[in-house]
């Protein structure tokens, strides 16, 4: 009997663990890559993630950040009428084809930017933002340092190559997520499929937008020296992934190694919502306020990205703060929250106070503080 339990017992510690297994992310033609949940900014998988890369029109990411900020703060208008300059015009790789002397809207040169890649379109707004392209290229460095990209700067805003323009695969993620969360309604944007402008139909040059209706953005790069570069992302239910695979070998590859870790990541992982904002975890006493006891929860939503099997052997446990003193304000951090997988600590959650504890009248606050500090020298004692 004792052998049977035994057996019974082997089995499922070896079926338990199986079912843990995954493999490891798939090979990729890219010499750095990096793919993280843009909510939870757990990292899946990576490699080189910080080495530093030209940009190609990967660029633009930033450009129309900087432009949708702009728009956001007053500075700009979308049906603003920006003057075509000689010099864009005359800008070479990908283009727009906007014309000489003319003048074209803010709201165009943003399509023209983001689903065409258009330089022509990325130099004129720049110039009309700040300039010139180089004075513009000091404002997006504003924007990097701001947003701490710590291995990024820029010498232009279309990508175009300079010894002097670069990142790394964990800064564009940085950047990418910053634009989906800031300027929603730009980053709409990255999924138009086709733009038309002066009579010239012009597709989207990201087609994994062709290929899975999850996908809806964001940008693709290409120079001689920077490779093939692409940007991606995915949402499915409440888990949005970023992709960024740098210097991939091909145009196909590019676009194989982003549906790779894509694929892979919404495969095997899950972000989950784990506690709402306020949901209470636990309670404290309260010494001297006008109610006894007073519930604890995290200040904000609480979000993790797992293996899927791991969400089975995830553990919450509760320090424990004994007692507080009132006066006690909302969202006062009182205790903490520890997250376990397998025995393994993942994080630490602050909790607070869910709503405020007035103190009760002199008399009563004065007797009852006396006591919690006995209280708690006793506390403190029975702990060490």
């Amino acid at each position: 009997m004792k052998l049977i339990y035994f057996i019974s017992l082997l089995f499922l510690s070896l079926f338990s663990f199986t079912q843990a297994l995954i493999p490891n992310a798939p090979q990729l033609s890219a010499t750095s890559y990096l793919l993280l949940d843009a909510k939870t900014l757990k990292i899946i998988s990576e490699d080189n993630s910080n080495q530093s890369t030209g940009l190609a029109s990967i660029t633009k990411i930033m450009t129309a950040y900087v432009v949708a900020d702009q728009i956001s703060k007053g500075f700009l208008k979308n049906d603003a009428l920006v003057k075509i300059s000689e010099k864009c015009w005359r800008t070479e790789g990908s283009r727009m084809f906007v014309k000489e002397g003319t003048e074209v809207s803010v709201e165009d040169l943003m399509l023209g930017i983001i689903v065409q890649s258009g330089n022509d379109a990325s130099c004129a707004i720049a110039e009309h933002i700040a300039g010139s392209e180089y004075d513009f290229s000091l404002l997006m460095n504003e924007y990097a340092k701001d947003m701490k990209l710590e291995e990024t700067n820029f010498m232009n805003p279309t990508g175009l190559p300079d010894v002097n323009h670069y990142s790394t695969a964990k800064d564009i993620a940085k950047l990418s997520i910053r634009l989906v969360e800031d300027y929603p309604e730009t980053y709409k944007i990255f999924s138009q499929k086709e733009f038309t402008y002066n009579d010239i139909r012009q597709l989207n040059r990201n087609s994994l937008l062709w290929q899975d209706d999850s996908i809806d953005g964001i940008k693709t790069g290409h120079t001689s020296s920077s490779g093939y570069c692409m940007v991606s992302s995915a949402k499915r239910g409440d888990m949005r992934l970023i992709a960024v695979t740098l210097n991939s070998s091909s145009e196909k590859a590019r676009l194989r190694d982003s549906r790779r870790l894509l694929d892979y990541g919404f495969r095997y992982y899950s972000t989950k919502k784990i506690l709402s904002k306020y949901e209470t975890v636990s309670s404290v006493e309260v010494w001297a306020g006008n109610q006894d006891n007073l519930n604890l929860g995290p200040a904000e939503d609480i979000y993790l990205t797992l293996t899927k099997p791991e969400f089975n052997s995830l553990e919450l446990i509760v320090s424990k703060n004994l007692g507080v003193k009132a006066p006690i304000k909302k969202n006062d951090v009182l205790d903490s929250l520890d997250l376990f997988v397998d025995g393994k600590k993942l994080k630490s959650v602050d909790l607070v106070a869910v709503k405020k504890v007035d103190s009760k009248g002199f008399l009563s606050s004065t007797f009852e503080a006396v006591g919690f500090y006995i209280y708690s020298f006793f506390m403190q004692d029975e702990v060490n």
